[in-house]
């Protein structure tokens, strides 16, 4: 996991999670501490950060029973508040003093949010693994593991990049899509009626990917963006490459198997502190066997195309690997992640487990159905959308640097990143800046119990010359960067309706 050495990343960033009705009587105080980061600090450290977000947690209340405090600004550090779930808050602790230490408010909770989500998607709820063991040994576990390797993620050498100023144009939380013809489409169509036959049951759904892009799925919102920020993070020709690069906000091409693995060596050592502490069980301390989904370099492509991996164990009484399960929000029951590459097309079949009889016996039916049924649309498929593809680039507008978000539908649609690395430092500060007012502004609107999706627009001129905008209408977002454009508003503000008839149906048109 790339982080053994606390002092290296103590000053930087601490993250822990904490659940409010544990640890509430004396000498019982650290049962309340679920995950902490690093996990080698001291506890009463660990006890001091989550004594004060717990106060501040009490006294925002008070007057926002509903929507305590989200973010408090103190002079070295941002701390950044989310309740996961009832009772159980995640809190990150940045500090202020590096000189890229400029960042969203928003873009830090939005990653507090997806490690969340994308836990529960494997692992279940943390309060229904509290109430299943209530020593909270196994939850401790899991999100020991389960963040740390999220983590690895921003982790380079021995330094944390966590999302700054250089990241305004990007938007987390959101799914990227590839824009195809009629006739395209009418394909991906037919391919998924077959793939749904091929499933054997009504309650299949599918995913399925171009490239980093989405082109088609039958999961609801919520589901498809944790499983579309999965998919891109390890399951598609990009991630699966190592160090390949990608223009999808959610890699980074900075970690390394080594790297992830340096702070391994420890982690046990930190776990059984924790765990002795806490134990008081005749057999000492416990330990624990969990799934690491979010392992790297686990996932390899299979000779008859489809993806596998050992991170689920083996097959009892086999040394075959047990097929991966993930949680459906939608339905609220385990499905089997069935997933097939052909080149750049990625397609995931996602199948109750209960409608599969005889385990993964059943499974290799429904792959061999695919194989016998699917094979030949999906090489179709795949053909059609490489023909029409443009690259890396294909989404980016001369002379133009963009953001564009639907917050209805949960797409965003951005500049290339190698494009948005010619922007000036100056200009991404402002855009940082201008983004987090807009930020507020939202929030106060929906404290308020105002409509948050009025129309916006502000126009900044930053130092080194460039127009920094935003647009908003009607719950969607144009965040735009013009470093090479006349000195007057009106040739900025004509700019901005320039390519929203071009490349927006005029939505963001004045």
């Amino acid at each position: 996991m790339g982080m053994s050495a606390a002092s290296s990343v103590s000053e930087a960033m601490k993250l822990c999670i904490f659940d409010l009705r544990r640890g509430q009587h004396e000498g019982q105080e650290l049962d309340k501490i679920l995950y902490f980061f690093p996990a080698d600090l001291p506890f009463p450290t660990q006890l001091s950060v989550i004594g004060l977000s717990e106060g501040l947690i009490t006294f925002t209340r008070i007057f926002s029973p509903e929507a305590p405090c989200e973010v408090i600004e103190a002079e070295k550090h941002s701390h950044v508040f989310y309740e996961a779930e009832r009772d159980i808050w995640m809190v990150m602790v940045v500090d202020k003093s590096e000189s890229e230490a400029i960042w969203r408010t928003a873009s830090l909770r939005s990653i507090l949010k997806e490690v969340h989500s994308l836990f529960v998607m494997f692992h279940g709820s943390i309060r229904a693994l509290l109430d299943r063991e209530p020593s909270g040994g196994l939850t401790r576990t899991h999100l020991y593991y389960f963040i740390m390797d999220y983590l690895s993620d921003f982790l380079s050498g021995k330094k944390l990049h966590l999302p700054n100023f250089c990241d305004s144009l990007k938007e987390r939380g959101m799914v990227q899509m590839l824009t195809i013809g009629r006739e395209a489409a009418l394909e991906v169509q037919s391919l998924v009626r077959v793939l749904e036959s091929c499933a054997g049951c009504t309650q299949s759904y599918s995913l399925i990917m171009f490239q980093d892009l989405l082109v088609s799925t039958t999961l609801s919102p919520d589901d498809l963006i944790n499983l579309f920020t999965y998919t891109v993070m390890r399951l598609t020709p990009n991630a699966l490459s190592a160090g390949a690069s990608s223009w999808s906000y959610l890699r980074k091409g900075i970690t390394s198997s080594n790297a992830s693995g340096s702070s391994l060596t420890s982690s046990t050592s930190v776990l059984d502190c924790y765990y002795s502490s806490q134990d008081t069980s005749p057999g000492g301390v416990r330990s624990y066997q969990v799934v690491r989904p979010l392992q790297h370099e686990k996932w390899s492509k299979g000779k008859d195309g489809f993806l596998v991996t050992d991170i689920w164990g083996t097959e009892v009484g086999s040394l075959s690997p047990s097929s991966p399960t993930i949680w459906l929000k939608q339905t609220e029951e385990r499905m089997y992640l069935c997933a097939f590459q052909h080149r750049s097309l990625t397609i995931i079949l996602f199948i109750p487990v209960t409608s599969v009889h005889n385990g993964e016996q059943g499974l290799s039916v429904v792959k061999q159905q695919i194989l016998e049924n699917a094979s030949s649309k999906i090489f179709k498929v795949e053909e059609k959308l490489s023909r029409g593809w443009g690259g890396e680039n294909a989404y980016h507008v001369s002379g133009y640097r963009y953001l564009l978000v639907d917050g209805d539908r949960c797409i965003s649609r951005a500049s290339p990143p190698g494009k948005v690395l010619t922007l000036t430092k100056d200009s991404l500060v402002v855009m940082s800046k201008l983004r987090e007012e807009v930020d507020l502004e939202k929030s106060r609107a929906k404290c308020d119990g105002f409509d948050c999706e009025k129309d916006q627009e502000i126009c900044i001129r930053a130092k080194n010359g460039a127009w920094v905008i935003s647009r908003l209408t009607r719950g969607k977002e144009l965040y735009m960067v013009l470093e090479k454009a006349n000195e007057t508003l009106l040739y900025a503000s004509e700019a901005v309706e320039k390519f929203s008839d071009r490349c927006c149906s005029g939505v963001f048109s004045l």
